[in-house]
């Protein structure tokens, strides 16, 4: 048995940041920002009453009304976040009151920008195994509540967003999540993004906030480094594995972190832009929301078919990074 997406949803919040925005708080420009990241804009959440699981909440309701079923009938939730409402209860706690899914239990899941690959894989074999038939998963970050304005260097690519999924048996042969390949590298990747302060080692108190240590630490060239090879490598052992083609390919669905970055991917695929997603331009890096989101403007824009052979590929902080192979039923 395997597991299949039957809905897609997705919730951007409607204030947007543009380059030209940023040129007012920072010393940057948008030629040199869209040369570097190929991103033009981003969304922000800007209601302070309102945090992560308030796009999951919309998301959530989304899918529900797509695919025609009562709350109720949703088993687990799972929430792929690194920027929850708070460190507890979870965001999917949170989300199963707002929608009232008396009959699910939920549970967060953090795997920074790779978050919705590890949880839709998470969810995947609770299918598989017969456990459950309606799972909801979904992948959101407030990254404005962790982004320091003054930093040019993670300022300019991160915006706030939501997307997710309804996960449910494959009703067709040969459909669903068919390959998935999931890595971690934590030796490497915890010196080079990470957000210091906030957790156990280093509670929030004056000297935590007064040096900073509660906003996203980024070292670019590093960071940058490791994902083209990571994503690329990813990408290309997914083909070999299930004896995939550019030319069997539909679509390359990779993590939004930097169009730099997806063009590599996708030139290591041997892929043309028109299969490749990229929305990275309009909405910028929405960390575990980027590939979700992603997935839900193709349902929209109806360019998915029976059979339509999708890569997702991510990479991020942990370092955390890989790719999953499905079939579109």
């Amino acid at each position: 048995m395997k597991a299949a997406i039957t809905a897609t949803a997705k919730y951007l919040p409607p204030d947007i940041l543009s380059n030209h925005d940023l040129e007012l708080m920072l010393e940057t420009n948008d030629e040199w920002i869209r040369s570097r990241t190929g991103i033009s804009e981003r969304r922000i959440l800007k209601d302070p009453s309102k945090a992560t699981s308030f796009m999951c909440g919309e998301v959530a309701r989304q899918l529900l009304e797509k695919r025609g079923i009562g709350a109720d009938e949703i088993e687990l939730i799972i929430i792929a976040t690194m920027t929850p409402d708070m460190l507890f209860p979870s965001t999917g706690c949170l989300v199963q009151s707002i929608i009232g899914a008396t009959n699910a239990w939920a549970f967060d899941l953090n795997a920074a920008c790779s978050g919705f690959l590890y949880a839709l894989n998470t969810a995947s074999r609770f299918i598989e195994s017969g456990a459950h038939k309606k799972i909801m998963v979904i992948g959101a970050d407030k990254m404005s509540s962790i982004i320091d304005y003054t930093d040019r260097s993670t300022a300019i690519l991160f915006g706030d967003g939501a997307g997710g999924v309804i996960l449910e048996p494959a009703s067709s042969n040969g459909c669903g999540v068919l390959d998935t390949r999931l890595y971690s590298d934590g030796a490497t990747g915890k010196h080079h993004l990470l957000m210091t302060g906030g957790g156990s080692l280093n509670p929030a108190t004056h000297e935590t906030i007064d040096k900073g240590m509660h906003y996203i630490y980024q070292d670019g060239r590093q960071v940058f480094k490791s994902a083209v090879t990571s994503m690329a490598d990813v990408a290309d052992e997914i083909m070999r594995r299930n004896n995939l083609t550019a030319d069997n390919i539909d679509f390359l669905v990779p993590h939004q972190a930097n169009q730099r970055i997806i063009t590599a991917t996708a030139e290591r695929m041997g892929l043309d832009d028109a299969k490749v997603v990229s929305n990275v331009a309009r909405y910028g890096n929405t960390t575990a929301g980027t590939i979700p989101i992603c997935l839900a403007e193709l349902d929209e824009q109806q360019k998915l078919h029976a059979g339509s052979n999708l890569v997702l590929v991510s990479f991020g902080a942990g370092y955390t990074w890989g790719g999953i192979y499905l079939k579109w039923q």
